[in-house]
């Protein structure tokens, strides 16, 4: 036995004074993005069936949803809007008073210090669910960018610090870049889902957010799963436009297209943890399959790992609870 040459790797691992010493990568609190949903009415407080622990709130609750999200440390929310009432422009998505508006007004007044980042796309406020203007079956591109923009620049006025646009037509990012310019927001960051993939992981956001699509689907716009080589266009297309941060979507089945993007582009780079992957982990914790915690904290650590540098997740609360501890 003398004779053996190999490595004692395990040297480096011998307690756990050591493995903290030597440990490459770290989840922190201001990593996380939490995303809200919030909805038009009055003493509403809905736990999503398919999301359990998530919530649609009534302006009237959400001011005690943002004051524990604050308390936490949690640095930034996204804001994702259920309008009363749903056309075929998406008025509500572009209305000075409209439900995302209102709420931004609300948090930034009350914790200005708060990052508010307004998801900006149609679907929600659709009657037809697509994330652009219709014609016939046919989502329409360049008509669905003027809109687009419009709803920016609202939310913009309403106080949101990044404008995060989520719907995959082409050239969305120069028309939001340029709408926001004119305005006078050039100030304010875009931060685009450039990478955004035609996703199964998606259903339980559609109950959250009452988003899907009334007819077909979102294949000709989101991107299929099976390309990797396609992200690294939309990617380079949405820098070319303004882009300020990149968002890979989803994030658990797209590691490798994380790193792709790392690799290759200096912007911040965000990982969507989604609600399918969310509900997922739920589900088995529910049953006693899995310990939650560390399930949840070794999931965002592959995230940041693959080479995220923000992390949007609805397990956002937990994490940072679980961190403190720590």
């Amino acid at each position: 036995m003398t004779k053996l040459q190999f490595q004692r790797h395990r040297r480096l691992r011998a307690n756990a004074t050591m493995r903290s010493m030597v440990k490459e990568t770290y989840l922190h609190k201001e990593d996380l993005i939490y995303p809200i949903f919030v909805i038009e009415g009055e003493n509403i407080k809905n736990e999503v069936q398919s999301m359990p622990g998530v919530f649609q709130f009534s302006l009237d609750n959400l001011e005690a949803e943002v004051d524990e999200v604050v308390a936490l440390g949690i640095p930034a929310v996204i804001l994702f809007g259920l309008p009363a009432e749903k056309d075929a422009v998406g008025t509500g998505a572009f209305h000075d008073h409209g439900i995302v508006q209102e709420a931004t007004r609300l948090i930034k007044t009350r914790h200005p210090e708060l990052l508010v980042i307004a998801d900006t796309c149609l679907c929600e406020f659709t009657d037809h669910g697509h994330c652009g203007l219709i014609e016939g079956d046919q989502i329409l591109n360049d008509p669905s960018l003027d809109v687009l923009a419009r709803t920016a620049i609202s939310q913009a006025k309403a106080g949101a610090d990044i404008i995060a646009p989520s719907n995959m037509m082409d050239g969305f990012v120069t028309a939001i870049r340029a709408g926001l310019d004119e305005a006078g927001f050039e100030h304010i960051p875009i931060m685009s889902y450039a990478v955004k993939y035609a996703s199964s992981y998606y259903g339980p956001f559609r109950d959250a957010a009452d988003g899907a699509p009334q007819f077909g689907d979102r294949k000709s716009y989101q991107m299929d799963p099976a390309n990797r080589l396609e992200a690294f266009r939309e990617a380079e297309s949405d820098i070319e436009e303004g882009a300020d941060f990149l968002i890979v979507k989803p994030a658990l089945s797209y590691l490798d297209i994380i790193r792709d993007m790392k690799n290759n582009y200096p912007l911040p780079l965000v990982a969507y943890n989604v609600s399918g992957e969310y509900a997922m982990i739920k589900a088995a914790a529910i049953n006693g399959w899995i310990e939650e915690k560390k399930v949840v904290l070794e999931t965002l650590l592959g995230m940041k790992r693959a080479g995220s540098d923000l992390i949007i997740t609805y397990h956002a609360k937990d994490v940072a609870r679980w961190l403190e501890e720590k």
